[in-house]
C-alpha cells in the first residue's frame, strides 16, 4: 500500500502573507522551521520530505478541501450544505469572493508544501547533496519525492484556479509556478506573476515523469513510481489525452502490485493499507485532518455513535441514478442518527485512511481511454468495466457492450465524494444546474491577501 503520514510537523509558508486569518491558518511557532538553518543532515531532510506529507494531507488538501470543495463546485444534482460554515456555503452557490477562508488556506498550504519541496531538491541537486546523502539511489528517491509533491500540488491549483485545460485556454491564466526554494522573508517576498495554463500543466507532466524515473518501486509508506503514475494518468486525462492516460494506468494496474478491485465495497474505507488503494492518507484516531472543524468525516458523516456534523447531504435525485438493486447504494449511503439526511458511508471515521487513488480510477481511466480511441491496451473497455460492476460487486449484469456515456456514469457513480466531481463534469464539458462547465464561477478566486501582497503582480480571475 503507498500511503502518506500524518504527524506533527509544521514549517514555514511560501508567502510571509501566508498567516493565519482564522483558526483553520493557526501555526504554533514552537513548531515551526526555520529554513536558513534546517536541513543540514539526511535525517533532517527526510523529515522536511515528511513535513510536506503532513501539509498535503492536512484540511486545507487531501484532509478535507481538495475532496470537499470540487464537490461542492458540482453540487447540482448529487448534494447540498446545510453546515455553519459560510466559505462552504458560497462555494456551493458559486458565490466565493476573494476573501473566501477556504479558498485562501488551500493555496496557501499547497504552496507551502511546494515551497518545502523546493527548499529540499534545492539542497539535494546542489553542490552539497552528494555529501549530505552519499548514496545516490537514496538521493534520487528524496528529489522524486519532493518533486512528486510539488507536481501534484501544481496540479490541484492549476484545475481549481484556472480554466479547464483545452485549446482556448492554454495560453490563459494559470498559478505561479515555483520551482525554487525560498528561505527567508526576502525571497518569500518576490513578486510572482501566473504562469499560462498550458506551461503549468507542461511543469506537472515534467515533475511527475522525473519522479517515476527516481521513485522506487516500494518506497514503504510514502509515494513510489506507480503513484506518481497514477497522478499522471489523472493529469492526461484532465487534458484530454487519452492515449497517455490510458497507457499510465495502464503501467499502474500491470506492474504496481495492486489488487483487482474487491466485492466488499467499504474495505478501501474502512481497513487501512488495503492493495485496492494506490495513495492514501494516513490517519489515526490521535493524528488526523480534523475531529470537529475538519477532516472528512466531519463533514460527510452524521452516525449513531455521534460522529460527523451532518452538513453535506446527498442528494435523492443522485441516489436515482444507481441502477435498482446496485449494491453500492446500501454500502455507501444512510440515513444520518442526527438530522436525517442522506449521509455518505466512506468518511465515517476521524481516525481512518483517506483514499486519493484507488485502483477502480485505473481501471475506469483505461476503459475510458480506450473506447474512445477504439484500442484495447491491457484489456478490452468492457472487461475492464466488468470488473467494477458485475453481478457479485455490484449486484447488477455486466455491460457487454457499453459505451462511453456507460464507463462515464459508472465512474460517476463509483467514485462519488471522492474529490472528483467538478474536474469531471469540466473535462467532459458538462453542467452543473445552470453553471457551464466554463463559467468563470466554477474557477476559484485568487485569494486577496496573495493579489495585496504581490502588489498586484497577481491577476484576479474573471468574474471577481
Amino acid at each position: 500500500m503507498r500511503s502518506i503520514i500524518i504527524k506533527s510537523f509544521v514549517v514555514v509558508s511560501l508567502l510571509g502573507t501566508m498567516a493565519a486569518c482564522n483558526k483553520k491558518l493557526d501555526i504554533d511557532p514552537r513548531q515551526s522551521i526555520d529554513l536558513e538553518t534546517s536541513f543540514k543532515t539526511e535525517e533532517e531532510l527526510d523529515q522536511g520530505i515528511i513535513g510536506c506529507y503532513s501539509i498535503i494531507g492536512g484540511g486545507a488538501l487531501y484532509g478535507t478541501n481538495l475532496n470537499m470543495v470540487p464537490e461542492l463546485l458540482g453540487a447540482a444534482g448529487t448534494a447540498e450544505w446545510y453546515g455553519t460554515f459560510q466559505s462552504y456555503f458560497d462555494i456551493q452557490e458559486k458565490q466565493m469572493t476573494p476573501n473566501n477562508a477556504d479558498v485562501t488556506r488551500t493555496w496557501a498550504a499547497a504552496y507551502r508544501a511546494i515551497n518545502i519541496a523546493n527548499v529540499i531538491r534545492d539542497i539535494l541537486t546542489g553542490a552539497d547533496g552528494a555529501t549530505i546523502v552519499p548514496d545516490a539511489a537514496r538521493r534520487n528517491a528524496l528529489i522524486g519525492e519532493a518533486e512528486f509533491i510539488r507536481g501534484i500540488m501544481h496540479f490541484e491549483l492549476v484545475r481549481l484556479y484556472a480554466k479547464q485545460y483545452d485549446a482556448s485556454t492554454i495560453n490563459g491564466l494559470g498559478v505561479p509556478i515555483k520551482l525554487k526554494g525560498a528561505k527567508d522573508q526576502v525571497a518569500a517576498s518576490e513578486p510572482v506573476t501566473r504562469g499560462k495554463v498550458g506551461e503549468v500543466y507542461t511543469q506537472v507532466i515534467t515533475d511527475l515523469n522525473s519522479a517515476f524515473q527516481k521513485l522506487p518501486a516500494n518506497n514503504g509508506v510514502r509515494a513510489n513510481r506507480f503513484v506518481a503514475l497514477a497522478f499522471l494518468s489523472r493529469v492526461y486525462l484532465q487534458q484530454g489525452n487519452y492515449a497517455a492516460a490510458r497507457d499510465a494506468a495502464n503501467v499502474v494496474i500491470a506492474n504496481g502490485g495492486y489488487s483487482l478491485p474487491g466485492n466488499d465495497l467499504r474495505s478501501p474505507f474502512t481497513s487501512k493499507n488495503t492493495k485496492e488503494n494506490v495513495f492514501e492518507i494516513q490517519q489515526n484516531d490521535q493524528n488526523n485532518a480534523g475531529s470537529s472543524n475538519d477532516g472528512l468525516a466531519t463533514f460527510y458523516a452524521d452516525t449513531e455513535t455521534g460522529i460527523g456534523r451532518g452538513d453535506m447531504n446527498v442528494s435523492a435525485d443522485f441516489i436515482d441514478e444507481y441502477p435498482v438493486g446496485d449494491k453500492r447504494v446500501a454500502a455507501w449511503y444512510y440515513t444520518g442518527a442526527q438530522y436525517g439526511g442522506i449521509m455518505i458511508n466512506k468518511w465515517i471515521s476521524f481516525g481512518q485512511n483517506i483514499p486519493v487513488i484507488r485502483i477502480q480510477e485505473m481501471y475506469l481511466t483505461r476503459a475510458e481511454c480506450n473506447l474512445r480511441l477504439g484500442t484495447n491496451v491491457g484489456a478490452t473497455p468492457a472487461a475492464d468495466l466488468a470488473l467494477i460492476n458485475n453481478p457479485d460487486r455490484t449486484g447488477l449484469p455486466v455491460i457487454l457492450v457499453p459505451t462511453v456515456n456507460d464507463i462515464v456514469q459508472q465512474r460517476r457513480l463509483e467514485l462519488a465524494f471522492e474529490g472528483h466531481n467538478i474536474h469531471d463534469l469540466k473535462r467532459l464539458r458538462r453542467p452543473t444546474g445552470t453553471f457551464a462547465w466554463n463559467d468563470n464561477m466554477l474557477t476559484l478566486p485568487i485569494p486577496q491577501r496573495e493579489i495585496d501582497a504581490t502588489r498586484g503582480s497577481l491577476e484576479q480571475n474573471p468574474g471577481y
